[in-house]
């Protein structure tokens, strides 16, 4: 399928579609269709309904608009990158995630940095156009992947923002615009079972925006909440660095609060980062959900997951190799994935 067909094959799929899948909120538990996740479900005594198990898969719809980066990411068999290929192969290993009982994951509109670590960012990938208007390109990706997740079942997290890419954005007016288009785009095509993640690690120093960080992201929280279509509104939170709690102003505005594990080697901090969260002035009832953390150890007892877990927090997978470079193999081919799904299927599936 060519770049125009592969556009153009997007453009049937309009908000009349039926839609099957719907997230919703109840307390500290997350609900699918107006039933609790993994219904019934308990593991080694500890209680996995409502919790909503995820991996940080952002490169869904990545693209790179400079010439002198693209070809960092060529696809060895074909020598060029392809970035319809790429969403054509998310889509593609989306039904075994769900097999294996992944209920979500995080697609970012800015991607992430596709080195998995990186200081610089030349690369330009992003949805917005510096006044903030969404691409035509990315929302066709978006829209596929988005389509299928709702089909399987599943509710994704669309991140909105990375820092390294946020400069691409001319100031605050392009920031505002870009987060109401991207949220009216979603609440027009009828998506249900989308929740939003406003920015990536707001309090990372790499950010250029001032409406994209810690201090005034919660503008921006209450900023989507402010759009409803047919009387719903889209969930939303923003997430912050490995090991830190979110702010008072951020957990007073948000619908969940995301948590990131990255840097947290010891297992029993994981354990007291949501207890901590829960101490937050402004906490009130609502869900705990970690969608990124680089710690593994799934063959161990005590690890990071089943810490989140334990403390009643949902958990999320990044490998930073494995599912964040370009180009990426999004089947089950390492160890490592391997034995995160066989993970989550222990943990979510009866024997």
């Amino acid at each position: 399928m060519n770049r125009r067909t592969f556009l153009a094959a997007t453009v049937a799929c309009t908000a009349a579609t039926p839609r099957r899948t719907t997230v919703s909120i109840r307390g500290d538990q997350f609900l699918l269709n107006g039933r609790p996740t993994y219904p019934g479900r308990s593991y080694q005594g500890m209680k996995i309904e409502g919790l909503l198990l995820n991996a940080r898969l952002v490169q869904g719809i990545f693209d790179d608009r400079n010439p002198e980066t693209v070809s960092r990411w060529k696809y060895p068999d074909s020598g060029v990158w392809d970035a319809e290929r790429n969403t054509r192969e998310f889509i593609a290993a989306m039904p075994e995630w769900r097999r294996h009982g992944l209920l979500s994951f995080t697609l970012n509109l800015q991607g992430g940095s596709p080195e998995g670590y990186s200081k610089g960012q030349p690369w330009h990938n992003s949805a917005f156009e510096a006044d903030g208007s969404l691409r035509p390109d990315y929302l066709a990706r978006l829209r596929l992947i988005l389509d299928r997740a709702d089909e399987l079942g599943m509710a994704p997290i669309v991140g909105y923002f990375y820092f390294g890419q946020d400069e691409r954005l001319a100031g605050d007016e392009a920031v505002r615009r870009g987060v109401e288009e991207a949220s009216r785009w979603l609440l027009d095509n009828g998506y249900r079972n989308v929740m939003v993640e406003i920015a990536n690690e707001c309090d990372n120093r790499g950010y250029q925006q001032p409406l994209l960080q810690a201090p005034r992201i919660h503008e921006l929280i209450r900023r989507v909440q402010s759009f409803q279509k047919d009387g719903r509104r889209l969930l939303v939170g923003a997430s912050f660095n490995g090991g830190r709690i979110p702010t008072p102003n951020v957990v007073a505005a948000s619908d969940f609060l995301l948590l990131h594990g990255n840097g947290v080697k010891d297992p029993e901090r994981i354990a007291a980062m949501v207890a901590e969260s829960r101490a937050v002035p402004g906490y009130r009832p609502m869900p705990i959900l970690f969608n990124e953390d680089d710690h593994f150890d799934f063959d161990r007892p005590v690890n990071n997951m089943m810490k989140a877990i334990a403390a009643y927090a949902s958990w999320g997978y990044f490998d930073p190799e494995g599912y964040q470079c370009p180009p990426v193999n999004w089947g089950l081919g390492t160890e490592r994935k391997r034995a995160f799904f066989a993970a989550v299927r222990r943990v979510s599936q009866q024997p």
